[in-house]
This record gives structure tokens, sequence and C-alpha cells, in this order.
């Protein structure tokens, strides 16, 4: 029986041993593994085997008078056997660039794909959800307020939760935790306020079956659906056109990912990085070319990794109409950050939020805006009337001030206030920075500026679409033509309609304040916005109101 082992490495082809590397033939995705692009690695050597040219320790060429040696106890021959002619060394190549990689390009999209890009993961869920929730009325009617109730907030705490956000890593056991404890919170409230409302154990005993019913039928929908999903996406039948913003380590592990597993539900369309960037992979554009690039390959989602831009300048092509309208998506480089986020594979990625308030973010947002200027309009008729006649004591005739300020998208709008001074002409109210100490200023004017009273007006504004409650400030167009030139984040803010009050000026950024800090304030607001925050705005604010603390 041979000592050799059962497995041999192929034997090195004459082309390898001249440095030209022969590549074995593969399946043309599974090969960016162990590829390397340089020769082919050495045959097996047995143990005993001697590579032509080999010379052993105290071996001379005939001729050469040496002194005798003793020959090692395991050396089977005395007499050296003469050595061939040494083979000539290979040549050292150095490794070709690009080879250490597998390219990862482009690939067609499925035909259903093109059908169904409008669907988005809460279009399942939620209707899911409901039937789930609604189930109990089938059987009894007695209980259908309770039931509306349960099925209302269950929504709205799964919502708040982002139970009905899209995750790349569908898994239905990682939902379990959430929907359990967001289910009995809701039952729990359910049920404490039908125990108030009767008095009989009977009937809040047989209603809070029901709702643990209707609880176990949602987990039940919910592993349906996600089930449901991770099919589809496997078979193609839905699945988002992707571009991957960078082309380094990170992109390239994340464009090898998506071509390889569909059950992600994202079609790998192409690269895009800066000019000056690295260029592992295939790029179809520049950065710059971001926004035209998602229009022609109809792309629904851009993830960000191993960008070589500024944040600022990043930030800013993201903002661009088209690319906002895009789920954003970033490639955390914290590998052992334990992000809780999502994952594509072994990268963490975190879904950015919507950086510009559109679709029913804003609808939420300029509802409530309606609803607060109208009830506020209603409440402050009697202020409004007393400042009105304030000002024409203080002042005379012209009660109202009218100055152009920029709003959302730049575009122009008058923005209304009580008078406090008269300028000296339009070039001084238009170009003037800070008037607040001016001997001008009345002592009327001055306390309406205090308390801020002086814009109880712009509730009309809002009422016209051209303000928001809660947003940035807005400002003049001689100004923001200045500070956007200077501070290179100040025209992000005119993404979200401009605002009666806003998160920096509760933070004390009023008056004579570094521009730069009330725009990463404003920006902050945009791109973490919530309902709950513009709460928590308008409470600060009545708080400074009654403080005097304003100019």
């Amino acid at each position: 029986m041979s000592n050799q082992p059962a497995m041999w490495h192929r034997p090195v082809p004459a082309d390898d041993r001249a440095g030209n590397a022969t590549d074995a033939p593969g399946d043309g995705e599974g090969d960016d593994e162990g590829s390397r692009g340089g020769s082919s690695p050495p045959a097996y050597q047995f143990p005993g085997y001697q590579p032509a040219g080999y010379q052993p320790p105290g071996y001379q060429p005939a001729g050469h008078q040496t002194p005798a040696f003793p020959a090692p106890a395991d050396r089977r021959s005395t007499s050296p056997a003469p050595a061939p002619a040494p083979a000539p060394a290979p040549e050292q190549h150095e490794p070709r660039a690009g080879l250490d990689t597998t390219a990862v390009l482009p690939y067609a999209g499925s035909r259903a794909s093109t059908r169904t890009r409008w669907l988005r993961a809460w279009m399942m869920t939620a209707p899911v959800d409901v039937l789930a929730l609604l189930t109990p009325l089938l059987v009894t009617q007695q209980y259908w307020r309770g039931t509306l109730a349960m099925t209302v907030l269950t929504v709205i705490v799964f919502a708040s939760g982002g139970l009905y956000r899209a995750r790349r890593h569908v898994s239905f056991l990682d939902e379990v935790p959430s929907l359990c404890g967001r289910l009995l919170a809701a039952a729990s409230a359910v049920a404490i306020v039908a125990a108030m409302r009767h008095e009989s154990a009977e009937y809040v005993f047989s209603f809070t079956r029901g709702v643990a019913a209707s609880a176990g039928l949602v987990i039940l929908g919910r592993a349906f659906t996600r089930e449901f999903a991770i099919i589809a996406r496997k078979r193609r039948w839905v699945e988002h056109n992707t571009i991957i913003v960078g082309s380094g380590p990170t992109a390239v592990e994340l464009a090898r990912l998506l071509r390889r597993y569909p059950q992600y539900g994202l079609r790998f369309v192409g690269c895009v990085d800066t000019p000056d960037g690295p260029s592992a992979l295939p790029l179809i554009g520049s950065l710059d070319d971001l926004d035209s690039l998602v229009r022609l390959r109809e792309c629904d989602v851009v993830i960000v990794a191993d960008a070589s831009c500024s944040e600022t300048s990043l930030m800013e092509i993201l903002a661009r109409p088209r690319t906002a309208e895009c789920d954003l998506w970033a490639a955390t480089p914290l590998w052992g950050s334990r992000s809780h986020g999502d994952h594509i594979g072994a990268v963490p990625v975190v879904s950015i939020g919507d950086i510009t308030l559109s679709g029913p973010q804003s609808a939420l947002k300029r509802a409530s805006d309606i609803a607060f200027a109208s009830v506020a309009l209603l409440l402050l008729s009697p202020v409004l009337l007393i400042c009105a006649v304030a000002t024409l004591i203080d002042g005379g005739p012209g009660i109202f001030f009218y100055q152009e300020r920029i709003g959302r998208f730049g575009r122009p709008f008058n923005i209304i206030k009580f008078r406090s001074m008269r300028p000296v002409d339009e070039h001084e109210s238009q170009t003037n920075w800070s008037i607040a100490n001016d001997r001008r200023v009345g002592p009327i004017g001055r306390i309406m500026r205090r308390t801020s009273l002086d814009e109880l007006p712009q509730l009309w504004n809002i009422l016209r679409g051209d303000m928001s409650v809660v947003g940035p400030r807005p400002e003049r167009p001689y100004f923001v033509e200045k500070f956007s030139a200077e501070y290179p984040q100040y025209a992000m803010r005119h993404r979200v309609p401009v605002g009666l009050t806003g998160l920096a000026q509760v933070s004390g950024l009023r008056g004579d304040t570094p521009i730069s800090d009330r725009a990463r304030f404003d920006n902050f607001y945009i791109e973490n916005w919530s309902l709950w925050l513009d709460v928590k705005v308008v409470l600060r604010t009545v708080t400074e109101v009654f403080r005097a603390g304003g100019r």
C-alpha cells in the first residue's frame, strides 16, 4: 500500500512555472473566495521529495578537495549522486491589479419585479395584522368597541416601533420579542379601560380572552407574511434596484452578497464613487451623477458604503429630489460594534430615516399643522386683537409687517408679523441683520418681541401652507444666499417647510448666535423628525414665551 496521501494537487503546468497564471474553470460566481490571481499553488511534496537542482548539505562538485565527514546515520548511500543541471529560477511576477477579487457585474431584472416596484413591506403586513385583530368580531360583536380600540392602538404601537418598516434580513424569530411586548402593552391598556367601564368580572374576562386570541393570530399572521416575503424575494417576484455608493472592500462585499442571495430583495445595478476614489468595482458613474442614475436605472434603494467624499457633500447629493425618494441605507464600518440595525450577510446596515419629510410623514405633519393653527387662531383671537390695538397705539397705522422670506425648496413667500418698528427703507429691511436694540423699537414693540407675540400672525401663513408650526426659521433672501455660500449645510435646511418655531430657537440659538450651530440643529430636526419631537418643541416654545426669552 502506498504511503502517499490520498489527495493530490494537480501538477504545476509549464506555463505556470514560467510565471503565467492558468485559471481553473469555475462557475463564475463562487471563485471570489479563494482566487488570488497569481500563479497556481505548487504540487504536493511527499516526504523525502527533492526538487530538481537540490544540493544536499556537504555536497561539493567533482574535483574539489574537501575533508571527509561522516555520513548521517539515516543516509542510505555514502556516495552522492551526480546532481542534474539546476533548473532556472521561476520569474517573480507582481500580482496583477484587480485579480484579487471577483468583479460583480450588474444583471438584468426579472419581469415580475418591474410590475411590483411599488410594493412596500407594510402593504402586506399591516392588512394581515388588522384582519387578525378584527377576527373576534366574527364570533361575537358584543365587544366591538374594545376590539376596534385594540386594533387601532396595536397598529399605532407597531408603527412607532418600526414593525412595518422593510428589513433586509427577514426573520420572524427576530420579531417575536418585540411583537409580544407591544401586543401585551396594547392589550393591557385596553383591558384596563374595559375594567374601569364594566364592573362585571365575567365581561372583562371574556373580552380579555378574545384579545388574547387575536394576539395569537397576529403572531401567526406575521410568521406567514415573513415566510411569503422570503419566498417572493428568492423567486425574484419582488426585487428593488439598488445602487451602492463606494467601491472599496465593503462595497465589493455588499455587491457580492446581493448578487448571490436574492432573499435580501435587492438587485445590484452598479456602483458610483468620487472620480478620485478606488475602483475595485466597475463604476456606472460618479457620485455627482447619482440623481440622474437613480432615474435612469429606476432605483428604489441606495446603500452608502466606503464613500470617499466628505459627509457634507454626500448628504447634499443624497438630498436631491430623485435620490431623496429612495430608501437610504448606510453600511457601518464598525463590524464589531454590535449594531442593532439590520444586516446583509455579515455587513451591518442601518436604515436612514426620511430626510425630506415626504409621503405619509409629510401628510401627517401638514394635518397636524392645520389642526394646530386653526385651534390656536380660535383660542388666541382675543390676544391677537389686543396685540393689534397695542401696535396701532404704539406705531400708528400699519398693524402688520410683510417681509419676503425663503421657504421650502427655496421658494419665496411673504411672512406676516405685527409691526414693532419702522425701517428707514426697504433695503434696510432686507439686509439689516439684528435690530433688537434699535432705538426706533417702542416699549410695546419691545415687549412683543421678548414674548414673541409679534410672530402670532404667522399662524395665517401656516394655514396657507407657506409655513409649518415647527421647522427651520425662515430667513430673508439676502442672508440665505450669504449663509449658503459660507456654510455648506445651511441650504439643506430648506428640504422641509420653514416653521413658526424650531429646535434651534428653543435650544437658545436666537439673535447673534453662530449660523453653523443653527444649521446643525435644523438638519438634526429634519433627519430625526417625529410628531412627538414637534410636540416637545411646541411645549418648550410655550415655556420660552412665558419666560420672555425672546429677542
